[in-house]
């Protein structure tokens, strides 16, 4: 059967000039994966990952490398939310691979990844970050579209993250839904009804207190949506659970604003 493939890297090298935005160091395109660098006016650049194919089904693979050089800043989003569909067989498989050096600043947003009933995907984040490296990343998964009435009895997701800080492993985290996903996520220890979730990963090399109050001024409440943030061991964890979608990016707009200090959030974001 005909499968989805591609590969994307984008790289970044210190800006010519000062408050310039980082200057594009390599572009490279394959198969079903494209890049594009809209225009900025700031002195972080901007790349938007797009999969041509225009979802993912069982066996399609997508590769992207995003590497950032020393002194240099990045936002990395996707052109829409990407479509994960029914699985005939095997599963999809996207790996995405972020690399940050030292004094660089790597803020990874891609949109919602929205699983439809029986789909498939097993998804690894690996990032690699120097010592002195800034990084925001969140993923944020939907359980099939509310307005358009889909529902996801069974699928299966993998999620799995590894972050390194100086060679070291700082931060691991696996999630796994497999099987009756609805039933599975009525359960009150899971995500209790909710349609929508998101992980949130914060890292800097700021002191410990600096991110314990960080994580108390982003801690609210919200009618649809419940977050919890967690700051230890010179990073800053967040789950969030939302009865749908649009509440999910209700609740995530405010947080990655607050994490990224200052700078708004990719135009392909806006509600």
């Amino acid at each position: 059967m005909q499968r989805a493939f591609g590969v994307g890297r984008v790289s970044f090298k210190a800006p010519p000039s000062p408050n310039a935005p980082p200057a594009l160091d390599e572009l490279y395109q394959e198969g079903a994966a494209k890049i594009r660098l809209p225009k900025v006016y700031s002195d972080m650049a901007e790349a938007a990952l797009i999969n041509t194919s225009g979802g993912l089904t069982g066996g399609d693979i997508m590769n992207w490398r995003v590497d950032l050089h020393a002194n240099t800043k990045a936002v990395i989003s996707t052109q829409a939310c990407e479509k994960i569909y029914r699985a005939s067989e095997d599963t999809a498989r996207v790996t995405n691979d972020l690399v940050v050096g030292e004094n660089a600043e790597l803020h990874w947003l891609p949109q919602e990844t929205i699983l439809f009933n029986e789909a498939s995907l097993t998804r690894k984040l690996h990032v690699e970050l120097a010592p002195s490296a800034r990084f925001v990343g969140v993923e944020a998964i939907i359980l099939g579209r509310q307005a358009m009435g889909e529902q996801v009895e069974s699928a299966f997701f993998k999620d799995s993250w590894r972050v390194h800080r100086g060679g070291k492993l700082l931060h691991a985290d696996e999630l796994s839904l497999s099987g009756s996903v609805a039933e599975l996520s009525r359960n009150a220890a899971v995500l209790n009804g909710a349609r929508a979730f998101a992980s949130l990963l914060f890292v800097a090399p700021e002191d410990q207190e600096v991110l314990n109050a960080r994580a108390r001024t982003l801690q609210c409440e919200q009618d649809r949506a419940v977050t919890a943030l967690s700051a230890f061991n010179g990073k800053l964890v967040g789950r969030v659970a939302a009865a749908d979608g649009f509440a999910l990016r209700q609740a995530l707009i405010p947080l990655l604003s607050g994490l990224r200090e200052g700078y708004s959030l990719p135009k392909l974001w806006n509600l």
